[in-house]
């Protein structure tokens, strides 16, 4: 079944008959089904919870058909975590890149800009929220606690996301005032105009360095 343009049947199968000891797989597996998902859409806060939840569901039906056992289970969902965490720090490079166009061109002080730097100092929060409501809505109980554990520890380390989101957020802003300082600024309607349709831009870029990174040899299969 196909659904937020991800493979839930190969999820699932994936989750069902994978050990805990081949993480690594998993970890893979759902970083790139989740980027795939992401590049398919317009990267707006609604539709990166849609596919994280997506991810989530198909996580717990798998592993509820898995033999591991609770312990297996926690370490087999940390490892949806980490997947989960390294797709939407790509998507927070991926806004990084498009937002440091906007700098560049002085539209650093556009509301629509400032509401995208919002998003990415919420990125962390909603895929945590994105998760554990999916987790819950799954009615799995064999799941629940795993799951609470997992997401736990992911908490209590800081998701990769949320490291960079900070990153991207305080260089963005000493950007934003440098260019405000040497008077570099547009005018409202073409701040505007380059601002239109931002997350159909922040798709482009998330494709562009998918792109790069398979030229490069990374993910480059056979």
């Amino acid at each position: 079944m196909i659904k937020a343009g991800i493979d839930q049947d190969a999820l699932i199968k994936l989750f069902a008959e994978t050990s805990a000891k081949n993480g690594e797989a998993v970890r893979t597996a759902v970083r790139d089904a989740t980027v795939r998902a992401l590049q398919q859409r317009e990267l707006t806060m609604e539709n990166i919870k849609r596919v994280v939840q997506t991810v989530t569901a198909a996580a717990s039906a798998g592993t509820a058909k898995n033999t591991g056992g609770p312990a297996a289970f926690e370490a087999m969902l940390g490892e949806a975590l980490a997947g989960m965490d390294s797709a939407l720090m790509q998507a927070v490079e991926a806004n990084h890149k498009a937002l440091q166009q906007f700098v560049d061109h002085g539209a650093a002080q556009d509301k629509q800009f400032k509401a995208a730097m919002t998003q990415i100092e919420k990125m962390e929060e909603s895929f945590f929220s994105a998760v554990g409501k999916a987790a819950q809505s799954a009615g799995i109980s064999a799941l629940q606690q795993p799951w609470n554990q997992a997401l736990t520890a992911l908490k209590s380390k800081g998701s990769e996301t949320g490291s960079q989101a900070t990153q991207v957020v305080e260089d963005l802003t000493a950007q934003a005032h440098e260019a405000l300082r040497q008077g570099r600024a547009i005018t409202a309607r073409a701040a505007q105009t380059m601002l239109e349709g931002y997350a159909a831009v922040v798709r482009g870029v998330l494709i562009g360095m998918s792109e790069g990174m398979s030229q490069g040899g990374a993910g480059k299969k056979s």
